[in-house]
């Protein structure tokens, strides 16, 4: 398929992605998850019912914003390429590891492109639906697996190393901190604060040399 086919279709599949998710937001914000059906949502974003689980699981996935298959497989296999497997030491740590394991946390922030509004709806939907919390807890925890095992695969580690699992909880609490203090800042002062994927790892690479420098 051309490249300029494969970009539209793409373009495309991202917006009918954000119509969905921003439907079933604003509805949840308003009535609740159990407030309106998918049948309504696919109707507001133009697609099919069947085409509807192509992107989300469920209406919980699709306030959300989860897509029903992850798209970063690339991103894996970078950040595993550049560990301790791909040089053959096999002994320790690499020394890019962290920097690393923010970078792939980076692009996925950069991949999700939650805008200010769409945070705020987000916030707003969860708000009115607590059992979305428990929906995100689980994803999170599917993700923290996924980026251990990521982790001692690109260091040789085995199964169950701790230090895998350490760092990836550690850097995954600063990411979830950084976004509430990225955001918030944003909503205080939008004129003061040029926000983009810039401002996101500055402010994440801060807290990551904070934490160096208190584990020193």
């Amino acid at each position: 398929m051309p490249q300029s086919a494969t970009s539209t279709r793409a373009r495309r599949r991202a917006l009918t992605a954000r119509a969905l998710s921003s439907h079933a937001r604003r509805w949840t914000a308003e009535r609740g998850i159990s407030g309106f059906t998918i049948e309504e949502l696919c109707d507001a974003a133009g697609v099919s019912r069947r085409t509807f689980f192509n992107y989300f699981a469920s209406k919980e996935d699709a306030v959300l914003g989860v897509p029903a298959d992850r798209d970063d497989a690339e991103l894996q296999e970078a950040f595993v390429a550049g560990g301790a497997a791909a040089d053959g030491a096999g002994t320790g740590l690499s020394p890019a590891l962290v920097d690393d394991l923010v970078e792939l946390f980076r692009a996925r922030w950069q991949h999700l492109d939650l805008a200010l509004d769409d945070a705020q709806a987000l916030m707003a939907a969860v708000d009115r639906e607590p059992r979305l919390h428990r929906r995100i807890l689980e994803h999170l925890r599917e993700s923290e697996l996924i980026d251990i095992a990521l982790v001692e695969r690109r260091e040789r580690l085995d199964a169950g190393d701790r230090r895998a699992a350490t760092l990836v909880h550690l850097l995954g609490a600063m990411t979830r901190l950084v976004a509430e203090e990225y955001f918030s800042t944003a909503e205080r002062q939008p004129e003061r604060s040029p926000m983009g994927i810039d401002t996101y790892t500055r402010m994440l690479r801060e807290r990551i040399e904070i934490a160096r420098s208190l584990l020193r």
